[in-house]
């Protein structure tokens, strides 16, 4: 591997996170530049990851999704093994597998990533489609979520051993992913999938049937705008649990962390400013707020 592929490799990674993640790419933005590379391979991982398994949710192409995540376990293990690639067209994996070895990430992490994955994929042993209770839907976004922030704890770095800064920075990953969950309810309903738990929904009267009519009419009902305001208050009580453990951080990576909590959280006002309208339009900060809380973090910094 040649210092100029390598430097392709994270080329197309920074690529990705800027034309995928604007939140994430603005906060990244904020950190030092030699920290960069490595953020944005972690990105295009995950993404490529989640791609492989959305397109799992035709049927006929689920076969093929579960084998291409086994495919890059088993080529990512060769390449932290230094085994000689199979493919080298994979930019990637290329960057991603450059960024372990460099920040000594722990493998672990993204072996549970993989399988949490796999949780979203028809037919695999793994799969599910619904989540009974919290507990079980934190089961998932252990490895859908908290892994990230795992990922992502020793290239920020800290100022504490590793191990005292790893709570919060798996909750951080768990409460953005509870907020994905709760703007992209459309979406995953689509796909068959709810990521929501049914016992907290029920306590509100709401039901899959519900959702659906909810989605097929574009009209909120009153029983889901309740138990959407009690799960953003439960998703805003997780960022209370994670936001501290940003000073546990590096200080200069701080305000980027610190943007991106801001602007993630900031989406679920969003929810709530459209009346719960999250059947018919996708909630996003708008880009004048993310523009100025990154200015002011910058400032700061």
């Amino acid at each position: 591997m040649s210092s100029a592929e390598l430097a392709l490799a994270y080329r197309d990674c920074r690529r990705i996170a800027a034309e995928h993640g604007r939140t994430y790419f603005l906060a990244t933005r904020l950190l030092e530049s030699e920290r960069r590379p490595a953020v944005h391979a972690l990105y295009a991982f995950a993404r490529m990851v989640d791609d492989i398994v959305d397109d799992s949710a035709a049927v006929t192409r689920a076969e093929y999704s579960a084998a291409h995540l086994d495919r890059i376990e088993h080529e990512l293990r060769g390449r932290l093994a230094q085994a000689p690639a199979e493919s080298t067209a994979d930019r990637i994996l290329l960057a991603v597998s450059d960024t372990i070895r460099r920040y000594d990430i722990a493998a672990e992490h993204f072996w549970v990533f993989l399988d949490s994955m796999r949780m979203d994929i028809p037919g695999s042993p793994q799969y599910r489609d619904r989540y009974p209770t919290m507990d079980a839907l934190r089961t998932y976004m252990r490895g859908s979520a908290a892994a990230i922030g795992l990922q992502l704890l020793p290239v920020l770095g800290t100022v504490v051993p590793i191990a005292e800064a790893e709570p919060a920075a798996a909750a951080l990953g768990e409460a953005f992913q509870l907020t994905n969950f709760l703007r992209d309810i459309a979406e995953d309903l689509d796909r068959g999938r709810r990521y929501l738990p049914a016992d907290e929904l029920a306590a509100f009267g709401v039901d899959d049937d519900l959702l659906q009519h909810c989605r097929k009419t574009g009209r909120t009902d009153q029983r889901v705008r309740r138990a959407l305001a009690h799960l953003i208050a439960v998703n805003r009580d997780i960022y209370r649990t994670a936001v501290p453990g940003i000073d546990l951080l590096t200080p200069r990576v701080r305000p980027a962390i610190r943007t991106a909590a801001t602007l993630y959280s900031g989406i679920l006002d969003e929810i709530e400013h459209t009346d719960y309208a999250v059947f018919t339009r996708r909630a996003a900060v708008p880009r004048h707020r993310r523009l100025r809380v990154a200015a002011r973090e910058f400032a700061l910094a």
